[in-house]
């Protein structure tokens, strides 16, 4: 889930420094680089200097990447930095930068499945190929920068309300930040609950940062907001991959209780908006903790385990990118016994098989993500019913109708019913938008970057209206 995001590492999606899993963490920094050896021959450039900023698209199908290469150095000595603008990542350091004759290559660190870049310099173009995890794609790379992805609705400072970088202990030391509204309050507040893998305070996915702007529009309606680094992100301690759910429960109810502490919130009106996997933690934060909230929010929150979430995810990605049935088949035969076997604790075997499917296909073994851990465990054994059902404060479920990741045609109906007895629960779906709130064509994560808008205005006032009828601000 994402945001991410079920879907973090088993979908075969080739898209550079993950932009389709639950989320790329903090981006590298611009100013990195790392000076790599080159042999030009005679010590020259063999046409015309290659220093410069370069760009391009790595043309996947249906999804061609831009990206932006920045080379430095000349006679024998290159360093570089290497930008995908759509996704966050700036400034990824290259490696092994080499020039010999006409022939131009370099690595990519930072981002994973060994990427390269092999090509012909001609002086004002490199012809090549982009290869990343045993796949290979088309990257013609010509003089010039690569334009910054637009995000019309992410917000800017200045901003009409008061930020403040908080920190406070749960099982381990939470960092976030704070945005209150002008004013002594007290306000109502909402504590932000990302998707699945390691997700800033920001919940950056393909260079959008949806929990930014749900932030500052709750915020300038009224509401104080609360957005926290995942642990091992940020400022946060702690390792995710260690993390079951009775851990990542009692992080959100160290955050719902700092909330609670401070003077200008309103102690009786503090709530939960969780995304995706956080839709799962939400609900069982209240039936399991000693700090609960007063209303909860779930965003492309799913119904059903996350074994059947993620089998399902996989069909419906699979028929998207236009796979042949025998080709989705052997997905989601090899998705259902990966995710028994992380399941039922068996790591090691879980790792084996993943190396396997990625030797079928043509890769190379060693590079299979590993996600055999206690917090994919967590994740894939999870059933949601039991938290769900008994949910007695008003609830807010919002669905993507083009949604593959956590599928509204699976999820929906069941939460209906487990929410029946509830006496303010309302469900909606969104026919048009996908995983991320976003208007989708066809819901593949692969349009994510490539989409303007973060997130559908009329969810944004979804979230503002209906708090306002439950939670008026101060």
């Amino acid at each position: 889930m994402t945001g991410h995001k079920l879907a973090r590492v088993l979908v075969p999606l080739a898209m550079v420094a993950g932009a389709c899993s639950a989320g790329p963490g903090t981006a590298p920094s611009a100013t990195t680089t790392v000076t790599a050896s080159s042999s030009a021959g005679d010590g020259t450039d063999p046409a015309g200097s290659i220093a410069g900023d370069w760009t391009g698209r790595i043309e996947i199908p249906g999804a061609p990447l831009a990206v932006g290469v920045t080379i430095t150095g000349a006679d024998g000595s290159y360093a570089g930095t290497f930008d995908v603008p759509v996704q966050g990542l700036t400034g990824a350091p290259l490696t092994d930068v080499t020039v010999t004759g006409t022939t131009v290559g370099f690595g990519i660190s930072q981002i994973p499945g060994n990427p390269r870049f092999d090509g012909e310099f001609d002086g004002s173009r490199i012809t090549g190929t982009f290869t990343q995890s045993g796949q290979a794609f088309p990257l013609d790379l010509s003089r010039g920068t690569v334009a910054a992805a637009a995000r019309p609705q992410e917000p800017r400072p200045p901003f009409p309300y008061d930020t403040e970088d908080v920190s406070y202990s749960g099982g381990v030391t939470i960092a976030g930040t704070l945005t209150t509204p002008p004013g002594d309050g007290p306000f109502p507040a909402v504590l932000l609950i990302t998707g699945s893998g390691a997700q800033d305070r920001d919940e950056t996915i393909a260079g959008h940062k949806p929990f930014l702007l749900i932030a500052d529009t709750l915020t300038r309606a009224g509401y104080a907001v609360l957005r926290v680094d995942d642990r091992g992100i940020g400022g946060t301690g702690g390792v995710l991959a260690e993390a079951g759910y009775d851990d990542l429960a009692a992080d959100v109810a160290a955050g719902l209780q700092f909330l609670r502490a401070r003077p200008e919130i309103k102690a009786d009106a503090v709530g939960l908006l969780g995304h995706s996997e956080g839709g799962y933690l939400a609900p069982l934060v209240a039936q399991t903790q000693a700090q609960k909230p007063d209303f909860v929010v779930l965003m492309a929150g799913p119904a059903v385990s996350g074994r059947d979430v993620l089998i399902e995810q996989n069909k419906l990605i699979m028929a998207a990118a236009g796979a042949t049935p025998q080709q989705t088949d052997d997905q989601v035969a090899f998705v259902t016994r990966y995710a028994d076997l992380i399941i039922a604790g068996d790591f090691a075997g879980a790792t084996a098989l993943a190396r396997e499917q990625v030797t079928k296909a043509g890769g190379d073994a060693s590079l299979a993500p590993d996600t055999a851990n206690e917090n994919m465990r967590a994740l894939l054994a999870y059933d949601p019913a039991p938290a769900l059902s008994a949910l007695t404060v008003p609830v807010l479920a919002v669905y993507g109708g083009r949604d593959l990741q956590v599928p509204p045609a699976q999820s929906e109906p069941v939460l209906r019913s487990l929410l029946a007895a509830n006496p303010d629960a309302t469900v909606q779906t969104f026919p048009t938008l996908n995983h991320l709130m976003q208007p989708a064509t066809t819901g593949s994560p692969t349009e994510y970057a490539a989409i303007e808008t973060t997130i559908d205005p009329q969810v944004l006032e979804l979230y503002v209206s209906w708090l306002q009828q439950r939670f008026p601000p101060a």
